[in-house]
């Protein structure tokens, strides 16, 4: 089976759930952890070619509530959201799974199930 990598911070619900789908069902994969880790352009550029940075981009939770109105304005452009998650990545929507060429944002047990079968 293709290597699979879950990005994203421990204490998040949604990465949870991701992480005990994946247990549950004994799969190997390598946790990466934003917040210890951080995140290199390479991989966001490869995740953003594939992935529309709105979607990637999240602005339902509390890092992007709490940045000024300026530095969220700054992220309305690819570019400006691009340096907004190299720089800030909890404001990256989580989790992200990777596995070969395929990238899933957020976690939905079906979308998890068709992917990693």
């Amino acid at each position: 089976m293709t290597s699979i990598q879950l990005f994203g911070i421990p204490n998040c619900g949604s990465v949870k759930k991701a992480r005990s789908w994946l247990d549950a069902r004994q799969l190997d994969y390598t946790f990466h952890d934003f917040k210890k880790q951080g995140l290199d352009s390479a991989t966001l550029d490869a995740w953003l070619k594939q992935v529309d940075w709105t979607r990637l981009l999240n602005k339902k939770g509390t890092t992007w509530r709490n940045l000024d109105v300026a530095t969220q304005a700054q992220a309305d452009t690819l570019a400006g959201a691009r340096a907004l998650m190299l720089q800030a990545t909890s404001v990256i929507k989580r989790p992200v799974l990777v596995t070969g060429q395929k990238i899933l944002v957020g976690f939905d047990d079906s979308e998890y199930a068709a992917i990693l079968k």
